[in-house]
């Protein structure tokens, strides 16, 4: 098995760090994450692999483009997967310029340094890097929404309604371009919800378990109905990887769980095993509160992971409820983490 050298930006983060974990089991890669350790970022979050000789951490901006020069210098990476990403919808309606920045800029100055490092001009890969590979990682957000019914599909055209889902349509269509004007060798993967160890605490699953066994209402905006197709990360960094190494260059795959659930559904579901796993006096779902909905709230996103599926042999292994209990297992036994 070829030796990779990887590097993972945004690998502090919950998906990245949780496919740190990945590559580590089950490749030979060498592995560097850069990661700039925001509020998303966590190094607690890589002390599973800190002392893996194939694992380097360096802390750094993807916007720094003479520490992109230097590091792909010094370490010839032949692949990338960008994970690399401010990420909160709700921070983007209330400071949008980072999303702008790290989203936009910081995924064009990766793809510009790759090329420069790969390539010697357009379609002219150099002998080294004949098998580079650049993975970079999107959401569903940047489909829109949905209503009651259908499917996002990889031709589905681009519709974003909120500032972070922009910059991510941005992104990929610069990733895109780098793939029909120079034939750099990209794949772009857009995933459903995730959920899983590692996720910050801010997101709806980990904010449903805090506030819950900290005995605070659980927050559930508008009506609860609004629907979202939950991945279990794991499932998905095994779906990034079949892309990365087996995926056909310039190709979007989208990689769902076929998990839809309603939010309010989510919190049920959460309160039910806490109830069992942790019980108090009362039933958790006792302390479920609805607030004002969110501007802009997209009513539904759901994946056709077909493509994947099909072409890749990918398939996730969790379903919505064996995942969930494991993420609540998880963080009980990690409650610093909420």
């Amino acid at each position: 098995m070829k030796n990779n050298k990887v590097l993972l930006s945004g690998g502090a983060g919950f998906i990245g760090s949780n496919h740190v974990s990945y590559l580590l089991e089950n490749t030979n890669s060498e592995v560097l994450v850069l990661d700039k350790l925001t509020y998303a970022g966590n190094l607690a979050n890589l002390d599973a692999v800190k002392d893996n000789s194939r694992y380097t951490f360096v802390k750094g901006d993807i916007c720094d483009e003479s520490l992109l020069k230097q590091l792909f210098e010094e370490h010839k990476f032949d692949q990338v997967i960008h994970f690399a990403a401010e990420s909160h919808v709700d921070n983007s309606i209330t400071g949008p310029a980072a999303f702008i920045e790290t989203n936009i800029v910081g995924t064009f100055l990766l793809l510009q340094q790759a090329y420069k490092t790969w390539m010697n001009g357009p379609g002219e890969l150099k002998e080294e890097f004949k098998n580079a590979r650049f993975l970079h990682v999107s959401t569903d957000e940047v489909y829109g929404t949905l209503g009651k019914t259908g499917l996002f599909k990889e031709t589905t055209p681009y519709a974003p309604n909120s500032p972070y889902s922009a910059s991510k349509a941005s992104s990929d269509f610069i990733v895109r371009s780098y793939f029909h004007t120079y034939n750099m060798p990209v794949v772009t993967t857009n995933c459903s919800n995730n959920y899983g160890p590692n996720q910050h605490k801010e997101k709806l699953i980990p904010t449903i378990i805090r506030k819950a066994i900290s005995g605070e209402p659980i927050p559930i905006y508008g009506d609860g109905k609004n629907v979202r197709d939950w991945l279990y990360v794991k499932d998905h960094c095994s779906g990034i990887q079949l892309a990365l190494e087996k995926g056909t260059l310039g190709e979007t795959y989208n990689i769902g769980g076929r998990n839809e659930r309603e939010n309010l559904y989510i919190a049920h579901t959460i309160c039910d095993l806490l109830d069992e796993l942790k019980p108090q006096k009362q039933s958790y779902r006792e302390q479920i509160s609805f607030v004002t909905d969110r501007p802009g709230h997209d009513f539904r996103y759901a994946i056709d992971a077909s493509k994947i599926e099909n072409e890749l042999g990918w398939k996730a292994d969790e379903n919505f409820e064996t995942g969930i209990k494991k993420t609540i297992e998880w963080y009980l036994n990690n409650t610093d983490r909420l």
